[in-house]
């Protein structure tokens, strides 16, 4: 666990938005919403109720089940709304459903504007709050998460409830070492921030958060994408989309570039660099220039993207330059830019035993990625997950590789067709998964090209963030004794999902609408269980670093149930459960000399305590105890460290980690950091040493000489 202490964060504003900024004086205007939305409202609610897999009519019953889930998704910690706002908003708990039937959103919309007032009320009260200070040597605490709680029964209960926030907001600034006029400066400037952004909020964003409060009442992986949410699915689907090739974040209001992707017009310039600020975006080289300082990053993106070969002039203010510098014009063509951070990465891996030195090969993929226009136009270079791997593939066995680690940490799904022709790559031929419908129908997938692509040791490393395409891979390697499967159990999530464009369903020439990503069918193992809630079990376990209680698909209430179908009639091509008790005592043995390890199992457990007890103590000399005992034990794991056979380099990446805004409390949200020091901080932790994928290479590596020594793991049929 990288984290050593919980922090408090306040997580509470939807988006923001690119208009003016709304006076810190002024309550936020009301939103109304917009004609069409109410069209994609009903529509949606007719398309849900007929094709779902979880079909539900749209009564009174589902309108209790919007209800609750709206408030919780505007105030999940409950420090927003009082109870008798609550008790005011129950007129509207058995009516949203005759809201969306009606095309009638004004309900919907009054439960959105109370929320925007209150939380203008609750930020400006943290801001009147810095005037008088706080008692640090008062004994008191604050909890951190207050999701089951109930609302305050008063303004005064809420506001005291604001008041230790902004206490503990305060103490983490003064652990971090800032003085408290440093503190109040950048307080003020959070909290302002937080009350203009509320002021941006726009219509879209309401309508979004009610209709996914909707969608998600059925089942938890259904949703309504506007036109901007789905543009950004697509690209993250086909890793690419047109634009300069720049990487941006909010700094300081300032849309900032924190990264230049190589290759693009951006780098390709030669006229930019990491830090500039971007203060004007015009369309063409005589178009007129659009002033977007203080607007959202994303309006600031969409200005900024565009067709294909077309020129986008930008407004720069370098970098480390004051507010009344130079400015000066960039002019870009607009290019196709493939987004290779997020595609499957390779690396080669040496593990020593006993004088033997095994060569793993480890894939890392993101996500089961797809051109899906690419194709269906049956372009030749069209980019998907199953293609990048299996080219990475021929080059490990060029490399002549012992083993290969599939690393599906984190990969939440996508292509089922993907995940069929990855798991086709290890197998020679057969079924991969299968689906039912809402009807009951059951239809089995299967890969049927013979041979395979790699036929030697496998492992698939997953965690509580592998979900979807990456359980069906996982189970399937699982089921066919192909690969040992490490980690800890996966998310559960095994329902398919279909995107439907309501423009073309309403029949509209213009993009108003939305999509609507459904829920149709279900999927189950080719075993026959499903991997619905329950997820895939690894054949060996590792460390758990997430909460299963409150992230994965049993931390939703209405999840769709576990349940099994008839097997698929398939062959297992080697026996792994033979070869675990074997692997298992190798591991153990290994893991009770590995510091790193025991290292990181002690985190979790002090990760674990601190949720339980949910509460961190507001008295300083108290935390400076807490802080001062943390430090004293990294310091003694790194002495302990030093002592052994770690590098001078190795020590000093370590001490980067550790001192890096990532894992020291340094008391600021992401976006008051220098982008200097938050770059580093990430580069620090991209080269932090990965004590569960360094187990897991060495287990395939133990695997990888069990197999060398004439176990029999999978049939040998290389694909030609």
């Amino acid at each position: 666990m990288k984290q050593k202490l919980l922090w408090l964060l306040f997580a509470l504003i939807l988006g923001v938005a690119g208009a003016p900024l709304q006076a810190q004086n002024a309550a936020p205007p009301d939103l109304a919403p917009a004609p069409q939305a109410a069209r994609a409202a009903r529509l949606s609610a007719e398309l849900l109720s007929r094709f779902h897999y979880k079909r539900l009519p749209v009564d009174d019953a589902l309108s209790i089940r919007v209800f609750d889930l709206y408030l919780k998704s505007l105030d999940s910690e409950r420090i927003i709304f009082v109870q008798t706002d609550i008790d005011r908003l129950s007129v509207y708990r058995d009516k949203l459903d005759d809201a969306v039937i009606s095309e009638d959103l004004s309900g919907p919309f009054a439960i959105f504007n109370l929320y925007q007032k209150r939380a203008f009320e609750r930020f400006s009260y943290a801001r009147s709050l810095l005037k008088t200070g706080f008692d640090f040597q008062k004994v008191e605490s604050v909890q951190f998460m207050r999701d089951k709680e109930p609302w305050a029964k008063s303004e005064a209960e809420v506001r005291e409830l604001w008041r230790k926030r902004v206490k503990n907001d305060w103490l983490r600034l003064r652990l971090a070492g800032k003085a408290d006029g440093n503190i109040v400066e950048v307080l003020e400037k959070r909290y302002d921030n937080f009350v203009k952004r509320i002021g941006q909020t726009n219509t879209a964003d309401a309508f979004q958060t009610f209709m996914n409060a909707y969608t998600m009442a059925i089942e938890p992986h259904t949703n309504y994408l506007g036109p901007r949410a789905a543009e950004d699915m697509d690209i993250s689907m086909r890793l690419s989309l047109v634009g300069v090739g720049a990487s941006l974040s909010n700094v300081d209001e300032y849309v900032t570039i924190r990264e230049l992707i190589p290759g693009g017009p951006a780098a390709a310039s030669g006229e930019l660099q990491v830090g500039d600020r971007i203060v004007g975006v015009a369309q063409g080289e005589r178009g007129a220039m659009t002033d977007v300082l203080g607007w959202r990053l994303d309006n600031v993106v969409a200005l900024i993207r565009g067709a294909a070969d077309t020129v986008v002039v930008l407004d720069i203010l370098p970098a480390g330059a004051g507010p009344d510098a130079k400015h000066k014009l960039v002019t870009l063509v607009r290019k196709k830019i493939s987004l290779e951070a997020q595609a499957a990465k390779a690396s080669v891996r040496s593990v020593v035993e006993g004088g033997v030195t095994r060569r793993i090969g480890v894939i890392s993929l993101p996500s089961f990625y797809e051109d899906f226009a690419g194709r269906h136009k049956g372009l030749p270079d069209y980019r998907s997950a199953a293609r990048d791997v299996a080219r990475i593939l021929d080059g490990f066995r060029k490399d002549k590789v012992d083993a290969v680690l599939m690393d599906l940490r984190n990969n939440g799904g996508g292509s089922l067709a993907e995940a069929i022709e990855l798991t086709g790559m290890f197998i020679d031929r057969g079924p991969v998964v299968q689906q039912r419908n809402a009807g009951g129908a059951i239809a089995v997938e299967s890969d049927n090209k013979p041979g395979a692509a790699w036929d030697g040791p496998l492992g698939v490393l997953i965690n509580r963030a592998s979900a979807s395409a990456s359980e069906i891979f996982a189970a399937a390697m699982q089921d066919y004794g192909r690969g040992v499967v490490i980690g800890e159990p996966s998310f559960g999530k095994g329902t398919v999902q279909s995107v439907i464009d309501l423009d073309r369903i309403a029949k509209s020439d213009k993009q108003q609408f939305g999509g609507l990503k459904m829920t149709i069918a279900q999927f189950f193992r080719i075993n026959g269980g499903t991997t619905q809630l329950r997820g895939v079990t690894p054949d060996m376990q590792l460390p758990s670093t997430a909460d299963a209680e409150s992230f994965g698909e049993s931390s939703f209430d209405n999840a769709l149930p576990w349940t099994q179908i008839k097997p698929a009639d398939y062959t297992p091509v080697g026996n792994i459960k033979a070869l675990l008790p074997g692997l298992i005592a190798l591991h153990e043995a290994r893991v009770k000399k590995s510091r790193d390890f025991q290292y990181l199992k002690e985190d979790i457990a002090e990760a674990r305590a601190q949720r339980k007890k949910n509460e961190i103590s507001l008295n300083e000399a108290e935390r400076r105890r807490e802080r001062n005992a943390i430090d004293a034990r990294d310091e003694a794991r790194e002495t302990r460290k030093d002592a052994g056979k770690r590098t001078s380099e190795e020590a000093g990446r370590e001490r980067a980690v550790r001192n890096g805004t990532a894992l020291r409390d340094d008391g600021l949200r992401a976006d008051e950091r220098s982008l200097v020091s938050d770059l580093a901080a990430t580069k620090a932790l991209k080269e932090a040493k990965d004590v569960l994928l360094d187990e897991a290479v060495n287990i395939l590596g133990d695997a990888a000489t069990v197999l060398k020594n004439g176990a029999n793991l999978a049939a040998r049929n290389p694909r030609p």
